[in-house]
């Protein structure tokens, strides 16, 4: 009767622990959730759909390369999509509910308005629940305040700011002596204020000979009609355009710009893409720029084959918007948690600081004192496909954008002022 009672007992004991050690599996083999929080309706959804792809884009990569190796084992990424509209309230109540969802890493650009108020929310949350951090990874709000006052141990850029690009812009504005004088438009919020901002400051130290004709911000995202912009900017008599518009406000500003007959150049952000190119059509061959991290044109074997890649996966020319610090982030993250061993926010963020990467041969770095990822620039013009330096067009439009010149990361460097507070 004993013996009996015992094996019983032993049975119930088993019994217990498998469960236990299945969960214990299964929690190791757990994906690890990165939530997207960004506008994927509402008047930028296009360009929060083009984000999307390219984030799910790395992240497949990794996992076919077998995950994110662990201790406990390798473990899959799943990147979550999150629709705040482009609101920030609607993004500060999706963090929430990211949170409970069990995301350790969440991701957003589209807005710096919207990430520097993730930036403050994260901030109290982590102090207040440190049992569930989470770490903010920024692809492309570029407002320079977000590395510099507002600096945060928990928050990662991985787009040049505001004043990086416009460095680069400068670089070949600065020599082109056929213009004399400009119009500073932008949208009325963080970023495009600080993109005139430090216009107008980089033009007084580079080319004082230049005349500012036109200074204006407008309402962001509100605009269906530029013609009356196009029209105060052809009767400036400004040779080009400063602006860093982007999506529907850059695409319908250069229709118009084209309607009313306006000869002069686009210095941009984001010309590049999202249906600026083909709005611009002809009349913007030599004469729209814009500054980017990578280029699909950039003049190397590696960089051809990455953006090939790219197009094996979305084949059709719609989709066609790759931007190469998206993979880099995500590749960035994966090194970070292999390196720290765990997916623990504090102690991968602490090996973000030191990441350094590699993809379609770019690099980058991160620099620990301010959280801003060091990487080299280029400044490209539109020009026809198949036109010298030409070989891949935009979107299917036709046209893309030929390097004329190249920025070091060094030479992209820019000061910072911030004041990083770590954990204790």
């Amino acid at each position: 009767m004993k013996k009996l009672v015992c094996r019983v007992l032993k049975s119930l004991l088993l019994a217990l622990c498998v469960p236990a050690a299945v969960l214990a599996q299964t929690a190791a083999q757990a994906p690890i959730k990165l939530a997207m929080i960004e506008g994927l309706s509402g008047g930028n959804a296009n360009g929060g759909e083009a984000v999307f792809r390219n984030l799910i884009w790395a992240v497949e990569r990794v996992n076919e390369r077998g995950g994110v190796r662990l201790p406990g084992g390798a473990r899959r990424l799943a990147l979550q999509r999150y629709d705040s509209k482009g609101q920030i309230e609607e993004a500060l109540s999706l963090l929430r509910a990211a949170i409970d969802d069990g995301a350790q890493f969440v991701v957003q650009g589209n807005s710096s308005a919207v990430a520097a108020a993730l930036i403050d929310a994260i901030n109290k949350h982590n102090e207040r629940e440190p049992q569930r951090r989470v770490v903010f990874l920024n692809y492309s709000a570029v407002d320079p305040v977000l590395t510099n006052e507002k600096c945060s141990f928990w928050h990662f850029r991985f787009d040049a700011h505001a004043d990086m690009r416009m460095a680069a812009l400068m670089a070949v504005l600065k020599d082109d002596m056929a213009i004399k004088s400009v119009y500073l438009l932008g949208q009325d919020y963080s970023f495009g204020q600080a993109v005139l901002r430090e216009a107008r400051r980089q033009l007084g130290l580079l080319r004082p000979d230049i005349q500012i004709v036109g200074d204006e911000l407008h309402p962001l995202m509100r605009i269906k009609d530029f013609a009356p912009y196009a029209t105060k900017i052809k009767a400036a008599g400004a040779d080009a355009v400063i602006t860093g518009n982007f999506s529907n406000d850059l695409t319908l500003l250069v229709k118009a710009a084209k309607e009313v007959g306006f000869d002069g150049k686009f210095y941009t952000f984001y010309g590049n893409a999202l249906g600026a190119p083909a709005a611009m059509g002809d009349a913007g061959i030599g004469k729209v720029l814009a500054v980017a991290d990578w280029l699909p044109n950039v003049p190397t074997r590696e960089s051809e084959a990455f953006y090939q890649a790219f197009n094996a996966r979305y084949p059709r020319p719609v989709d066609d918007y790759v931007h190469m610090r998206m993979q880099l982030l995500v590749e960035a993250l994966a090194q970070a948690i292999e390196r720290a061993g765990t997916t623990e926010p504090a102690a991968v963020a602490l090996r973000l600081e030191q990441a350094a990467v590699t993809l379609g041969g770019q690099s980058g770095t991160m620099r620990a004192a301010d959280h801003q990822f060091q990487q080299p620039l280029v400044v490209g013009v539109m020009d026809r496909l198949g036109s010298p330096g030409v070989r891949f067009d935009v979107e299917g439009s036709g046209y893309g954008f030929r390097v004329i010149r190249q920025i070091t990361a060094a030479q992209a460097q820019q000061p910072t002022s911030c004041r990083m507070v770590r954990p204790g």
